[in-house]
């Protein structure tokens, strides 16, 4: 049988970090005389092989700004390939940030931020150096105004440096969230984007918006009228948008914008807008309904009395599901190629008409990630609501998630590869013992989350030649039902039996595979004695 494959993402928590205070007369930007200076707060906060993850602070020390430009070079030829909160442009190792339409403004002290991703040489990743804002080098100090001449100058020679009149700053710049709110392209919304959708993912509220990251969140939501703005600020992400149950568009990277769903008929109609693709580092944003001329934002549509769970990796967020070929790099990659609403766990739980949640990130593991890749692991993020973003913070449950069954795939990426010369583990023996003693531990935490009732589910597949995984997994619930706990089962998907063609982007499930594996999903779940 054929190994699965995961691609590798994985975030390493604040691998650098750089402080570098910047000062200078702003030229083009403050006015002549104006007191200037800003400080720069640099940090990796991920890297894995072959990419990072960093963040930037930047504050405005001086006067006022009604744009700014920051400017800096990398020396390891580092390569930017995505950012956000911004607009980047890179030659070679030169690197040019401008503000994002929202952020432009810096009032004297006031702070704004922005993160990239990135690659490396996987070697060395030395932080940049030379930052400058709106042109003009960083030195570490203030200069303030003087005023204009109304004399004729002397002829004697001026001094050739400004004494500072302040002390630079001695404490680390602000980290308040920057403001993200977006302003739609027509009249906003009546309310904020919670209080027009019903949604069960994980997510933050930032002023009227809504923020994510994590792959097929979803928002519903009703309106009367012909037609309806869906009010989007997003440069990463891909979307679906279904009207009356039906797939409309799909938006690629919308970027800032108001998307228009027209020339529908005048009557009530609902709308869903799912996330397609996975962001650890980057977050979408949803700033909520905006109805045509004539119509009206209707109360969002009540939950679902069921709700499910599910827990895992690559398989789970619907890596490369969309594609005919393993091989993606020449029909636009994996992302292009993802779908998360088309997943098994997307399909069975709207074949049980059940609320869901999927929990995923691709090549992340129990305790090993793919091919042994970083230290961190699945278990480090289950927790939080921004995955791995600058700002992310334990997900605080509005408790209303209740869900009745928690399905859990993980292990494919502990067990898929041979050990490593250097990794913790001796032998597949040694990495199987930690990988049940940390799943069991896993299982305590998801039951006093979820109570005694919750039913879960422990699925496996085919994974030959080695049977780690699937003893391993039995020998767990074997454990738990010793110690009283009868709502617990596993679940093997036998690649042979469901005539799995894994088509997907290396080797994954493809997007017929997730209906079969979503048929044998929901006839399991069939059989189990829930109480919905």
């Amino acid at each position: 049988m054929r190994l699965t494959r995961s691609r590798f993402r994985l975030a390493v928590s604040l691998f650098a970090t750089a402080t570098v205070a910047a000062t200078a007369a702003l030229a083009g930007t403050a006015p002549a005389q104006a007191a200037a200076g800003c400080r720069v707060a640099y940090a990796v906060t991920s890297q894995w092989p072959g990419g990072f993850g960093a963040s930037v602070d930047l504050t405005n020390l001086g006067d006022p700004l009604t744009s700014w430009r920051l400017t800096w070079s990398f020396s390891a030829g580092q390569v930017i390939d995505q950012l956000w909160n911004g607009t980047m442009t890179q030659s070679a190792g030169r690197v040019t940030v401008t503000n994002a339409g929202w952020n432009g403004n810096l009032g004297s002290g006031a702070s704004t931020q922005f993160g990239f991703g990135a690659s490396w040489n996987n070697s060395s990743n030395p932080v940049p150096v030379d930052f400058a804002l709106n042109g003009v080098p960083c030195t570490g100090r203030t200069t303030s105004p003087t005023a204009p001449p109304t004399t004729t100058p002397p002829t004697t020679t001026p001094p050739t440096t400004v004494p500072p009149t302040t002390a630079p700053p001695t404490t680390a710049p602000p980290t308040t969230v920057p403001p993200t709110t977006v302003p739609p392209t027509t009249a906003p919304p009546a309310s904020g984007a919670l209080d027009q959708t019903s949604t069960v993912g994980r997510v933050k509220a930032v002023g009227t918006s809504a923020q994510y990251t994590w792959p097929g969140i979803y928002f519903e939501g009703r309106f009367r009228g012909t037609g309806v703005g869906i009010v989007l600020n997003d440069s990463q992400n891909d979307y679906v948008v279904q009207i009356d149950g039906a797939t409309v568009a799909t938006l690629v990277t919308p970027g800032r914008t108001t998307y228009w769903v027209r020339n529908l008929t005048n009557a009530e109609h609902t709308v869903r807008l799912v996330k397609r693709t996975e962001s650890p580092w980057a977050a979408g944003e949803f700033g909520g309904l905006v109805a045509a001329s004539g119509g009206a934002i209707l109360t969002r549509p009540a939950p679902r009395s069921r709700q499910i769970e599910f827990i895992g990796d690559s398989w789970t967020a619907g890596y490369g599901n969309m594609s005919t070929t393993r091989d993606c790099n020449s029909n636009g990659g994996v992302t292009r190629n993802s779908n998360a609403d088309v997943t098994f766990g997307a399909l069975t739980a709207q074949s049980l008409n059940a609320d869901y949640q999927l929990i995923a990130w691709s090549g992340l593991g129990m305790v090993r990630n793919y091919n042994g890749g970083g230290t961190d692991n699945f278990r480090t993020y289950y927790e939080t609501d921004l995955q791995a973003l600058w700002n992310s913070t334990t997900w605080q449950n509005p408790g209303t998630w209740k869900p009745q069954l928690v399905v859990v795939g993980l292990g494919i990426n502990d067990f898929s590869t041979a050990l490593n010369p250097g990794e913790r583990w001796a032998t597949i023996d040694q990495l199987a013992a930690d990988y049940r003693t940390a799943y069991l531990a896993f299982l305590d935490k998801l039951r006093s989350r979820y109570g005694a009732d919750t039913f879960i589910v422990l699925t496996y597949p085919d994974l030959s030649p080695t049977t780690a995984l699937a003893s391993s997994v039995q020998q767990i619930v074997q454990t738990r039902v010793s110690r009283g706990d009868t709502r617990i089962r596993s679940l093997y998907y036998d690649d042979n039996a469901l005539g799995l063609d894994k088509l997907g982007c290396d080797w994954h499930p493809s997007r017929r595979d997730d209906q079969l594996l979503a048929g044998a999903l929901t006839r399991f779940v069939n059989t189990l004695p829930l109480t919905w």
